[in-house]
């Protein structure tokens, strides 16, 4: 059955992230935990059906608090799925995302592109660069080194980032082939991308704990009381680090 061969697969899938990636897992955990303990900041970016990756950590039950999302309209599906795709592959739009989200040097970005093909995300990319800002590319190195650059450098995500972390997908996302079809069906880069992610967490919060230092952790609204609770977290936060009053008007 084609449900049985799905489990399967994400079990194998599983396995293979736990023992491919949890090196580099814990290598930018060290980063981003360090950067957090100084009032940086962790930015998330994803176009399309990456940006559900950058949502995964952001304002999240058990999440970071200094989590931060970057997600421009124009590059997602639910307002114009044609039109998404098309801007993805836009030369120069990174650099006006760049202009009006308020990233400093001393955070942390992770760009998230199952291709790692398209403009933008490369783009992004080499403009962290520029600014010295510590990149982490989430990708699919399986279907990334198999396609050409869209981006007029000839570069993909991976080849521009400080730390790659693998998604360990097929090429093409799509896990299932039915018998006597060529199509495939069930990706697989959203249930990846979100493990890894939810995995750096985990290194994240245990690296700070281990450096003695209090991680502020976002706690479920839905349970009564974490309201105040939550509320709380973030004055403190803005309490110890005054600049982060100024980079967010709403935090």
């Amino acid at each position: 059955m084609l449900v049985e061969q799905f489990f399967e697969k994400i079990d194998a899938l599983i396995g293979t992230i736990r023992e491919t990636q949890s090196e580099n897992i814990g290598k930018a955990a060290a980063v981003i935990a360090d950067r957090l303990e100084k009032g940086g900041l962790l930015y998330v970016f994803g176009s399309g059906h990456s940006h559900v990756i950058a949502e995964e950590v952001y304002v999240r039950a058990g999440g970071l608090i200094q989590a931060r999302i970057i997600m421009p309209h124009e590059l997602t599906i639910d307002l114009d799925m044609d039109k998404s795709t098309l801007m993805e592959r836009t030369d120069g739009l990174a650099e006006i995302i760049f202009a009006t989200t308020k990233i400093r040097r001393d955070d942390v970005l992770i760009i998230v592109s199952n291709s790692g093909r398209n403009a933008v995300p490369v783009q992004m990319a080499l403009g962290a660069k520029r600014r010295g800002i510590f990149t982490v590319a989430l990708t699919n190195l399986a279907h990334s080194r198999s396609v050409e650059s869209r981006d007029k450098s000839g570069k993909k995500l991976y080849e521009c980032c400080d730390l790659v972390l693998d998604s360990c997908g097929p090429r093409g996302d799509a896990l299932i082939t039915p018998p006597g079809k060529s199509c495939a069906v069930a990706p697989v880069s959203t249930i990846a991308g979100a493990l890894v992610m939810e995995a750096m967490v985990c290194a994240v919060v245990e690296k700070m704990l281990a450096d003695g230092c209090e991680p502020p952790v976002y706690q479920s609204a839905n349970l009564d009381g974490n309201d105040d609770a939550n509320r709380l977290k973030r004055e403190q936060l803005k309490e110890k680090f005054p600049e982060l009053r100024e980079v967010f008007s709403v935090f």
